[in-house]
């Protein structure tokens, strides 16, 4: 089963939970009302994940993929550390204004588990700055078995990490945000390392809302179920970014799964109509869409 599917979708209350007091205490150091970046994107580009996006005919997915969407979260890097050059080739397929969102490798999350990685971090980061001025923010997620008691990797991580390359981290074990004295540590080291804090919409992993921001970014992982509720909870999050930005926020990284990945383009597009409406923003809308 895939992370946080269930077999019943139309079971779950997917309310978002209300905010953390700290998501208003740390906006409100910054002048609201004003974006600086807004992407949202899907999680792969690949033409078998998107069945029915790409026209007929196309050659390059990445190519187009960019002519419709802003960004991209980048699964690829997950599974390797790719040299300077791939992320080089990344970078000219695709248009002036677009940014990736890569993920840190595999090796460093899970295999080294953030321990004894700084040859790893020094090699992945510098191959990263390939992207250039398309670089967004990396983002590192932990397995759902790293706990709370390897707290003490995690300063020693983020002071290591260049501070050039903004980066967002995210854990999975269910004690990081139900135990109030670890979430209040954690809360505190990214905050201290201006880190961002993962938030995570799942059906199956409700405790991932942790509605605790620790920067003026939001970075949103929306897992849909493939259920017609999949709309409404984006209608939510809109109205969920509109509080925040009336309290400061400055950036928002929104990037959608899907379980049957078929569908992403679908609900980005959704999405996206919705934020431009919301926001006067202009945001490209997908239009080559079920050809």
């Amino acid at each position: 089963m895939k992370f946080g599917k269930v077999e019943d979708p139309g079971s779950i209350d997917f309310t978002l939970p209300p905010d953390h007091p700290q998501t208003k205490e740390v906006l409100q150091n910054f002048a609201p009302q004003s974006f600086n970046n807004v992407s949202i994107g899907c999680a792969k580009w690949n033409r078998k994940d998107l069945k029915n996006f790409y026209p007929r005919g196309t050659k390059e997915e990445l190519t187009y993929y960019s002519t419709q969407f802003n960004s991209i979260e980048l699964n690829a890097t997950f599974y390797r550390i790719w040299p300077v050059e791939q992320f080089q080739n990344w970078r000219d397929k695709t248009g002036d204004d677009f940014k990736f969102f890569p993920k840190v490798p595999r090796l460093i999350s899970h295999i080294k588990r953030l321990a004894n990685a700084d040859e790893l971090v020094t090699d992945y980061t510098a191959n990263l700055l390939g992207l250039e001025q398309k670089l967004g923010m990396v983002f590192l997620q932990m397995p759902e078995n790293f706990q709370t008691k390897w707290m003490e990797r995690l300063p020693e991580f983020f002071k290591k990490w260049p501070r050039e390359i903004p980066l967002a981290f995210e854990v999975r074990h269910q004690d990081w945000h139900q135990d109030e004295a670890v979430s209040d540590e954690l809360n505190s080291i990214l905050k201290e390392y201006n880190i961002a804090n993962v938030i995570t919409d799942s059906a199956g992993r409700r405790d991932l809302l942790h509605m605790r921001l620790t920067s003026d970014t939001a970075f949103i992982r929306y897992n849909g179920a493939n259920h017609d509720s999949d709309y409404t909870r984006l209608d939510d999050w809109v109205d969920r970014l509109e509080d925040w930005y009336d309290q400061g926020l400055k950036n928002v990284y929104f990037f959608v799964h899907q379980n049957l990945e078929e569908a992403s383009p679908l609900l980005s597009a959704h999405f996206i109509k919705k934020m431009n409406e919301r926001f006067n923003l202009s945001i490209k809308i997908p239009q080559t869409l079920n050809k």
